[in-house]
């Protein structure tokens, strides 16, 4: 035991003598709701959860590079932060602590074995249990707000190095029948497996943090559970500090759209997956990793994504015969337009890019982002020194390209934030905006 620790804690030979061209800051704190509340992510699930499996937590690392750019990513627990929940933190943090929009990065592990949090069914849940919400929600978000506080204020000096590995349990979740497309197990379908890992050292080149991510939905644990926790994400990130005491690991969503884990229904599979990533991060601290140097440039964008326009009779039409995951968008269209009330012909998301130096792009996507978006990213931008990241600072709903638009499937149900569904070729439109963040970040395609 002595010589696995001894390994774990050892400085990298790579970054002796060399200096520390950062400054970082970190912090955490518990969310967990303090009393059961309705649970996030499948709409089936109504009552309150029953107990605690596993704490569920909010980190913050804030970096600031040796001109004194700066950026803040903050993680949780969460099934996802809306853009007003976002904007929310955001201009709390601008007004105690400077920060600018484009230099915050909220990102949410997706999990569905959290507290709800958001969207159409917290209007819809009984008085008692939405007053609990609200206010759970509100000491989360000040929790939110504190906690990224703090790491601003505790910037030290630190190196930055990165490596790859892979995630073998992510499986694409778009089954092929004879009925359509349906939510199952896609051996051959496309799915990024990819393991982005960031390792944080101080000026000593020993650890104080690592951020790490996968390309998959935190639902291991399916609708019939109703206990909380962070599920696969949330126990890598617990092995990993419990083997690690006194770093701090966070988890980076990917483009999960349309990914699983595999295999899931229990939480010994949670904590099974959970602990396979933890060693494959571990497996890649052990390995040469490649430096990450400054300067740092932060881009941030709003981007019009453009919306199909219905008549009511295409709505009437398409009710008639929806599936149960289209019924959202058409019940709740045809309910705003008996108001009075104008259908959205655009959605605004934001899009976010981070670029360290030459050594690293960070590029986040905003909405559930499905797979085909780490390829066109690829391709726009190059593939080396990359890091594709989904589910940051607005989950709307479901961000789709034409190909799986024209497949059809529960991911073409585009906005659950408001009623819409995207045309084909959003893709288009977004790869535009990346590709605009980029150049202006400085990020050289070859």
């Amino acid at each position: 035991m002595r010589l696995i620790l001894v390994a774990l804690l050892a400085v990298p030979t790579f970054l002796l003598g060399q200096p520390a061209d950062w400054r970082v800051g970190l912090a955490a704190v518990d969310i967990t709701p303090g009393e059961p509340v309705p649970m996030a992510g499948y709409a089936s699930r109504r009552a309150p959860f029953e107990a605690v499996a596993q704490p569920l937590f909010a980190k913050a690392m804030a970096i600031e590079d040796r001109d004194g750019s700066k950026a803040l990513l903050i993680t949780a627990d969460l099934l996802g932060f809306t853009k007003e929940r976002s904007e929310s933190i955001h201009q709390r943090l601008r007004q105690s602590d400077g920060l600018k929009r484009d230099e915050l990065l909220l990102n949410a592990s997706h999990t569905h074995a959290g507290p709800l949090v958001a969207g159409s069914m917290l209007t819809s849940v009984p008085e008692a249990s939405r007053r609990k919400l609200e206010a759970y929600i509100g000491d989360m978000e000040r929790k939110i707000v504190a906690v990224a506080q703090k790491a601003l204020r505790d910037l030290r000096p630190a190196r930055l190095s990165w490596g790859r590995g892979v995630a073998k349990f992510v499986m694409n979740r778009r089954e092929f029948t004879e009925r359509g497309v349906i939510l199952g197990t896609n051996a051959s379908g496309p799915a990024d497996r990819t393991v982005p890992v960031l390792r944080v050292g101080g000026a000593d080149g020993r650890p104080r943090a690592v951020v790490f991510g996968a390309g998959s939905h935190c639902t291991t644990l399916t609708g019939r559970n109703m206990l909380i926790s962070g599920d696969y994400a949330g126990y890598a990130q617990e092995f990993l500090e419990k083997r690690r005491p006194g770093v701090q690991a966070m988890f980076l969503t990917g483009c999960a759209g349309d990914a699983n884990p595999h295999p899931r229904g229990t939480l010994d599979l949670a904590r099974r997956h959970g602990s396979e990533l933890a060693e494959e991060v571990e497996r890649v601290l052990q390995q040469a990793l490649e430096t990450v140097a400054g300067p740092l440039r932060t881009e941030f964008q709003q981007v019009e994504l453009p919306l199909i326009e219905h008549t009511r009779r295409q709505i009437e039409e398409m009710q008639s015969n929806a599936p149960s995951y289209r019924r959202f968008f058409t019940q709740g269209a045809l309910a705003k337009l008996d108001q009075g009330k104008s259908l959205l012909r655009s959605y605004r998301a934001p899009f976010a890019l981070w670029q360290f130096g030459s050594d690293l792009t960070l590029v986040g996507f905003s909405g559930e982002t499905v797979v085909d978006y780490v390829r066109l990213t690829e391709q726009a931008l190059g593939p080396l020194k990359l890091w594709v990241s989904g589910y940051n600072n607005d989950v709307f709903g479901y961000l789709p390209t034409t190909r799986i638009l024209q497949e059809g499937g529960y991911e073409t149900r585009g906005l659950y934030v408001d009623h819409g569904l995207f045309q084909p070729g959003v893709e288009q439109v977004v790869m535009r905006a990346i590709e605009a963040m980029a150049q202006r970040a400085g990020r050289s395609k070859d």
